[in-house]
């Protein structure tokens, strides 16, 4: 297995390093020149379906890597197994060159390897600062033989508080900290996992579908807030559908299909692999559907395709003159 090397990293900055990160070509498996988790022959059936066959992988450290595939891929299941929440059939995997192939998820977590939820697992009936505080590690006041002397635990707690009200101010949830979780909209749940989960001071995030669900309004703040992990040295692994996201955030892309990984490399690369557009992306797969132009490149492309019924007089509200005259009024708003 790789072991993480560290040496001459501390005065990098990761935001601009353009360093390769694949030792070797762009594969699937392929070694990372750091990687922070390095997972064998990771398997995982449920009855006769094979959920998980990763025979080989590795994450690279100071990176957002996205991890990508169809329904049923096996994503969510992988997360998982990594992160102590299943049992695998077989398999070792490493965490910056510890074994944790078996270890509790609470212990995982403890070591800085975090994860959230595709839905969110805040506790409704607690507060915001209360659901934060939950997320520390190191509370003598856990402790039943401590719980009834304050003298012991109070500093701790204090301690915690700060940093609590810190992340809550940078994550804008600062105004519903005596606020029940219960109370928020999806997307603040989903804004106070991710703060709830930067309380162990994490060196690895993973995030279940961060976007799922997510008001419009706040898919901004969470992409900022993502890039953000890591600007501050921390490294990202996120499972998503949404690929104009993708492209714009992520690294490295890690592709998975019927369990297995099936290709790897930056996200450009990887959206131009003929398999991966067959089983995943769709023949108009680069164009930028967020975007006035990309739509209008889209309009063209269709019109030039003899099986589409755009350009015809079937086209409807999907013909180009109808979708332009929409594009005209959004901009003009």
């Amino acid at each position: 297995m790789s072991t993480p090397n560290n040496v001459g990293n501390d005065n990098i900055d990761h935001m601009t390093d353009t360093r390769a990160i694949a030792v070797g070509e762009n594969l699937p498996g392929c070694k990372k020149r750091d990687p922070i988790v390095v997972a064998d022959n990771v398997t995982r059936s449920f009855g006769g379906i094979t959920a998980v066959d990763v025979e080989h992988l590795e994450i690279p450290r100071h990176k957002i890597t996205a991890l990508i595939g169809p329904n049923g891929a096996g994503k969510t299941t992988l997360f998982n197994l990594l992160t102590g929440f299943d049992t695998p059939n077989s398999g070792a995997w490493t965490f910056e060159g510890n074994n944790i192939a078996g270890v509790s998820s609470y212990k995982v977590a403890r070591m800085g390897m975090v994860r959230t939820f595709q839905l969110t697992k805040v506790m409704g009936k607690l507060t915001v600062m209360e659901n934060m505080r939950l997320g520390a590690s190191k509370q003598p006041g856990e402790r039943l033989s401590k719980a009834l002397f304050k003298n012991i635990w109070g500093a701790r707690e204090r301690e915690i508080t700060q940093q609590a009200e810190v992340l809550l101010k940078k994550f804008k949830l600062d105004a519903k900290k005596d606020d029940y979780a219960a109370s928020l909209s999806g997307g603040q749940r989903k804004l106070l996992e991710m703060a709830r989960s930067l309380m162990v001071q994490p060196k690895l995030v993973m995030l279940d579908e961060p976007m799922a669900g997510v008001n419009p309004a706040l898919t901004q703040s969470l992409l900022d807030h993502i890039k953000n992990l890591k600007a501050e040295g921390m490294t990202v692994l996120f499972v998503e559908h949404d690929m104009n996201m993708v492209r714009h955030i992520a690294d490295w892309v890690v592709v998975m299909a019927e369990g297995r990984i099936v290709a790897e490399g930056p996200p450009g690369e990887v959206m131009k692999d003929p398999a991966v557009i067959d089983a995943y992306l769709g023949a108009h797969h680069d164009v930028d559907l967020g975007d006035a132009e990309g739509i209008r490149e889209l309009e063209a492309e269709l019109e030039a395709d003899e099986e589409s019924i755009v350009g015809t007089d079937a086209a409807g509200m999907i013909a180009p003159e109808a979708v332009e005259a929409h594009l005209e009024e959004e901009e003009g708003k």
